[in-house]
């Protein structure tokens, strides 16, 4: 998948970018391959620097209510200083590591509604800095997360929608800001207790911490309350479990008691109670601040917020790929 743009920033006879990615679809914790193809302009350029980075949208919750924001997640140098000639070409490649944590896009060839993702190049200039265009990044589900999704939909369980909550997991290792929610309608066979499911992957090279959110409904002497559950399961596990029994035991669990059993392994969750999500404005606990979120991870996003409409608008240019 190939962009280009001339870098308008330089004004007119200046270079012009294309990046390319041999493959836009990748997994967690595997690399992306492509290449920087440059064409020199009407004169020399020198070239400060030019960067690479993962780019999504993300909600956040705050006093003022919730609200969408888009900033960086990863950042690569693909060069530092170089000049440029005048119609000189030039083509550099690079590897882009997807994090474990990188969020899922797209399951069996179809986008998660919701889901937005991409590679932006930056080339700097004699202190002007053009940020080009976005390119479309599509992530696949490693093995064992597509078991686990498969066996929602064995069981019946009806895809809502996913998105990204900016904010921690109370107790769960995360080395990015935000963690994914992907959605769903309850089975029939457990419509009765529960009203929505929200799952969650926090996953590491060995394993992936697997933690469940259950909207359970209110009985006849009381209100509905929240349920969660946490697993962990091993990426070595993917085809030695049943996984329809497995999630269907979990499911059930959750029905069952109110707070999870302490304990460990695939049918166990590997602390009992709450996980107490830490998004900004949310259930509890304390997540970085937007301030050091904008500096740390998202650098580049002022204040940390942008209009949602921004990400809409760059992938409805590649024909709505992002719906």
């Amino acid at each position: 998948m190939v962009f280009k743009k001339m870098l308008g920033a330089f004004g007119v006879g200046g270079p012009s970018v294309d990046t390319v990615l041999d493959d836009p679809a990748g997994v967690p914790g595997a690399p992306l391959h492509g290449r920087v193809e440059l064409v020199g302009g009407s004169h020399d350029a020198a070239i400060e620097h030019i960067t690479l980075s993962l780019i999504t949208r993300m909600e956040i919750e705050s006093g003022h209510g919730d609200g969408h924001a888009t900033g960086e997640f990863h950042r690569i140098t693909v060069s530092g200083p170089m000049r440029l000639g005048e119609g000189e070409r030039r083509s550099i490649p690079f590897q882009l590591v997807l994090s474990w944590e990188t969020p899922i896009t797209t399951v069996h060839g179809q986008p998660l509604h919701g889901m937005v993702m991409g590679v932006r190049t930056e080339v700097a200039i004699a202190k002007a800095v053009d940020k080009g265009d976005l390119d479309a990044v599509y992530v696949r589900p490693l093995p064992v997360q597509q078991r686990i999704l498969d066996a929602f939909a064995q069981l019946g369980f009806v895809f809502k929608g996913a998105d990204l909550e900016y904010g921690r997991i109370h107790g769960v290792r995360q080395t990015l800001p935000f963690y994914q929610e992907i959605e769903y309608f309850p089975a029939p066979r457990y419509a009765h207790g529960v009203n929505e499911v929200e799952l969650t992957f926090v996953t590491g090279p060995h394993a992936v911490e697997v933690v469940l959110e259950f909207d359970k409904r209110g009985g006849m002497f009381g209100g509905g309350h929240d349920s969660y559950g946490r697993y962990t399961v091993a990426h070595a596990d993917a085809d030695t479990v049943d996984w329809a029994q497995q999630v269907d035991g979990w499911v059930r669990q959750a029905l069952e008691h109110r707070q999870a059993v302490p304990g460990y392994g695939h049918g166990q969750p590997a602390y009992g109670g709450r996980p107490g999500h830490s998004s900004h404005g949310g259930h509890g606990g304390h997540g970085p601040g937007m301030g050091g979120m904008a500096a740390g991870v998202v650098g580049g996003v002022a204040a940390g917020y942008l209009a949602g409409e921004v990400m809409d608008e760059v992938f409805d240019d590649d024909g709505g790929e992002d719906e």
